[in-house]
C-alpha cells in the first residue's frame, strides 16, 4: 500500500487561464490527501509529443545546430528537435526534423530516453532518439533562417559544457546518455 503522501491529489477544478499561439496555461485546484488545497498553474505541452535527435555522422561525432533562442535573446548550440506532427510516429518525426534542420536523413533511428523539463510547471515530454547511418537529404523546415550545423566529438562533452552557448539541459542529458550507450556497445557490454 503506498504511503499517504504518494496518493495523487484530487483535481477539484481545471480551467484555462491564458492561451497564446504557442502556449496554453492551465490552472488546477488540487486537494491533497492530507486535506491541504492549493492552486497550481502549468504550461500544457503538445499531445503529440516531441523529439530530440542525437545524430551521428560517424561513430565519434554528433551534429549540433546553432539557432536563435528567444528566451535568451541569443544564438545557442543544441541538438535538432521538434514536435511530432499529428499522425506521425516518433521515428518519422525524428527523421523529418533531422532532414529539415541538418540536411540529413537516417537509415537507423532508435529511442534512447524520455526527458521532461520543469515537470512541476510543464506537461512536456521529449523523446531522445539516436540517429545513425546518415545520408544527405534536405526538407524545407519552419525555421525563420537557415540553421548552422556543426560537428563535434561526442567524447569531448566537457569542452562543450565550458562554452557559453551550449547549456540546454535536455541536450546535455541526451549527449551523455548517447555517449554512455555507445561506449557500452563498443566495449561489448550493451547494458541497454
Amino acid at each position: 500500500m503506498p504511503a499517504p503522501y504518494l496518493q495523487k491529489p484530487q483535481i477539484l477544478s481545471r480551467q484555462e487561464v491564458a492561451r497564446s499561439r504557442l502556449f496554453n496555461v492551465e490552472q488546477l485546484e488540487l486537494r491533497f490527501s492530507n486535506g491541504e488545497e492549493r492552486i497550481f498553474e502549468r504550461l500544457m505541452g503538445s499531445d503529440h509529443g516531441a523529439v530530440m535527435i542525437v545524430a551521428m555522422p560517424d561513430p565519434e561525432h554528433v551534429l549540433l545546430i546553432r539557432e536563435y533562442a528567444a528566451g535568451f535573446e541569443d544564438y545557442v548550440l543544441t541538438l535538432p528537435k521538434g514536435l511530432v506532427d499529428p499522425g506521425e510516429d516518433i521515428v518519422g518525426a525524428a527523421n523529418r526534423e533531422l532532414m529539415e534542420e541538418c540536411g540529413f536523413g537516417a537509415n537507423s533511428i532508435e529511442p534512447l530516453a524520455e526527458l521532461s523539463l520543469a515537470p512541476n510547471y510543464m506537461r512536456h515530454r521529449m523523446q531522445v532518439m539516436l540517429a545513425t547511418d546518415l545520408y544527405p537529404k534536405r526538407l524545407p523546415g519552419d525555421e525563420p533562417e537557415p540553421l548552422i550545423v556543426e560537428t563535434h566529438a561526442i567524447d569531448e562533452l566537457p569542452a562543450l559544457l565550458a562554452r557559453d552557448d551550449f547549456h540546454e539541459a535536455r541536450a546535455i542529458a541526451a549527449l551523455y546518455i548517447a555517449r554512455d550507450l555507445l561506449r557500452e556497445r563498443r566495449e561489448g557490454l550493451d547494458l541497454w
